[in-house]
């Protein structure tokens, strides 16, 4: 196996202080993550791992004080510095620990501390720390993607709350989910990003309904919501109504320099190199070249994820480092897999639903070409990255 593609970089063991601290986060790993929650780590395909290691493994990390690496103290957070988190995320990688259901923890919450009231904190933050409530995303729809200017589902005001009619689409782990947090459009401006107001919704409200959407690899992971006079208490608003594209955007600033972050990418790499190690001396040449080439372009996204997020955070006003880190991330994520399939070889046209009881390269195949089948869409949620590079050319140019 590839020493380069499996172990951490010698830089980031360069200080004692970091050495002690992985002292302890790998002795937490070695008692915490049992054989189970590892192998559901390893047969992760999409966003998050299977639901119920997800939720055991929040309740352990919040337990432990863990679950919020980028939170403020204050919060519930730990107080760790950006290069502490970095570290432990690639520990929980290498360990192979599920990947949280975490838009709460990642995107919500941040967004929260940072401009909700002081009830919405109370209410809604305590119960994303210990796993209680899990939120889904309600921004793209039929007919709005990653234009998100172009959004229809409607919301008008009615006395103390908004009546909500519409639907979203994609909308990942909606059927698991007890909370969204959604764009809607309480008028009509000037401009299309005008008019849009931020609203929480809970699902179990009257009138919302979740359709199940099953991927291309046959898993369940997205779902299309349909509001049918859906009525939301204003004070589930964020920020002030009609500016709802400024909350939006924040948000997607949050999401965007944490939904592919070089741990996860790494987890993958860690994977194809075990593929490539168990071919042996079956493979040509170029394909461990091409392995080692994806190593250093790791490591290089590594180093840019630590100079982008000094504080952990895109700051408010910056959106050109977290656009970079959503695409450099997620195309590099889909160059590792797709590699996997390559080595992998025939045995990828297997279907994952369909082996039975094959093991061996066939389950292998399997689980390779699921995973690269769910990756496709890495380079397409919050936003696309055609729109990344939008965005960072008009920062650039301005």
């Amino acid at each position: 196996m590839s020493a380069l593609a499996v172990k951490p970089s010698a830089w980031a063991l360069s200080e004692n202080e970091d050495e002690a601290f992985l002292a302890q986060v790998r002795a937490f790993l070695e008692q915490a993550l049992t054989a189970d929650l590892r192998e559901a780590g390893r047969r992760t395909l999409g966003a998050y791992s299977d639901i119920q290691a997800c939720r055991l493994w929040h309740a352990r990390l919040f337990e432990r004080g863990w679950i919020a690496p980028g939170w403020p103290q204050a919060w519930g957070g730990t107080g760790w510095s950006a290069r502490r988190r970095f570290l432990f995320d690639r520990e929980c990688a290498l360990n192979d620990a599920p990947v949280l259901f975490a838009g709460g923890l990642r995107s919500l919450g941040p967004l929260l501390i940072e401009a909700g009231t002081r009830a919405q904190r109370a209410r809604y933050l305590p119960p994303i720390l210990s796993g209680r409530d899990l939120w889904c995303q309600g921004f793209s729809e039929p007919g709005a993607g990653s234009d998100l200017a172009a959004i229809a589902t409607r919301a008008v005001r009615e006395g103390d709350c908004y009546k909500v009619d519409g639907s979203k689409i994609w909308t990942t782990g909606a059927h698991l989910a007890n909370r969204m947090f959604a764009i809607v459009r309480t008028s009509d401006g000037e401009r299309r990003q005008q008019g849009l107001t931020f609203l929480l919704i809970d699902m179990d409200s009257p009138g919302l309904t979740v359709s199940p959407i099953v991927g291309l690899a046959g898993a369940h992971e997205f779902n299309q919501v349909f509001f049918d006079d859906v009525r939301v208490p204003a004070p589930n608003r964020v920020g002030e109504q009609d500016d709802g594209w400024s909350v939006a955007k924040r948000l997607m600033q949050l999401a965007r320099s944490n939904n592919t972050p070089a741990a996860l990418v790494r987890r993958a790499l860690r994977q194809t190199a075990r593929l490539v190690s168990d071919a042996a001396g079956d493979l040509e040449p170029a394909i461990r070249s091409r392995l080692a080439g994806l190593e250093i372009e790791l490591v290089a996204f590594e180093q840019l994820e630590l100079a982008a997020l000094p504080t952990g955070r895109a700051a408010a006003g910056d959106q050109t480092s977290s656009s970079m880190l959503k695409l450099v991330g997620s195309e590099l994520h889909q160059k590792v897999v797709e590699l996997a399939v390559e080595v992998a070889g025939p045995y990828a046209v297997a279907s994952l639903h369909a082996v039975g009881g094959y093991t061996g390269e066939v389950e292998t195949g399997a689980h390779v070409m699921a995973r690269h089948l769910a990756v496709r869409a890495a380079t397409i949620y919050s936003g696309s990255s055609e729109t990344q590079r939008n965005v960072i050319a008009r920062q650039l140019l301005r």
